[in-house]
């Protein structure tokens, strides 16, 4: 497979379990994270070692500008460029709104949202030059319905689909696709602030009966990313019914 992903937010989680799925197939990597380095580098080493891939890994802030700047240029220079973009990195804030401090909207919004802005800026004109790519956002069914005592996270990832449609028609004429998954309930660490009946009482709302697994996030995922050039701007939802 001669074609590069990065992925942000890949040390756990979906974006752990997308950084496999895709190189099951044979794809060359990027992965980045936050400040988790050592699971990154761990991952880095089980899927060389496993699917004999070429993987980059890359710690830092992808709400800072400069450093995603210091990625694509490294990208730049390993690979030439990138083929698909899959933004997955993102937090949460679970609280009142009226309780929450202008430096955690921030913090939240420039790690959800505007680091979507920056990765995508400097992606395209690499898909631009191939005259093909694949952009992948990942969302929540929040950025539809909202949810309560989370609304940064709600708004953010409501921008999110809303950028997705808009990037996606102005890409589409260079045969570049823009979509968004938006996920619901999945088995990740970020559901670790709830209590066991909290979340016995989440799944009691899911009509699948269950949590979603990262597994399915990431398989659907890379569907996304294989798909023919037709799709486009689409918000896809994967949440067992429950929306």
């Amino acid at each position: 497979m001669d074609r590069t992903v990065l992925i942000t937010g890949a040390s756990a989680g979906i974006g752990r379990a997308i950084a496999t799925t895709f190189a099951q197939s044979g794809y060359r990597l990027v992965i980045t994270c936050r400040k988790s380095e050592p699971e990154l580098l761990q991952l880095k080493n089980e899927l060389q070692q496993k699917y004999a891939v070429t993987v980059m890994t890359s710690v830092g802030d992808v709400s800072d500008y400069s450093y995603v700047e210091r990625l694509f240029h490294e990208i730049e220079r390993q690979f030439g460029g990138i083929d698909i973009l899959i933004n997955n990195a993102g937090i949460s804030y679970i609280g009142l709104l009226h309780e929450m401090n202008f430096d955690d909207w921030t913090r939240v919004v420039n790690t959800n949202l505007t680091a979507v802005f920056s990765t995508c800026k400097l992606a395209i004109p690499f898909m631009l030059q191939k005259k093909r790519g694949k952009i992948i956002n990942i969302s929540s069914v929040w950025g539809s319905v909202g949810a309560s005592c989370e609304v940064a996270y709600s708004a953010c990832k409501g921008g999110v689909n809303a950028f997705t449609k808009a990037l996606a028609k102005e890409l589409a004429p260079s045969n570049i696709q823009v979509n968004a998954i938006s996920f619901g309930a999945i088995d990740t660490r970020m559901n670790a602030v709830f209590s066991g009946e909290e979340l016995q009482a989440l799944i009691d709302e899911i009509p699948a009966g269950r949590l979603g697994t990262p597994e399915e996030a990431a398989l659907l995922t890379r569907q996304i990313a294989e798909s023919g050039e037709y799709l486009t701007g689409q918000i896809i939802t994967l949440d067992g019914g429950w929306t």
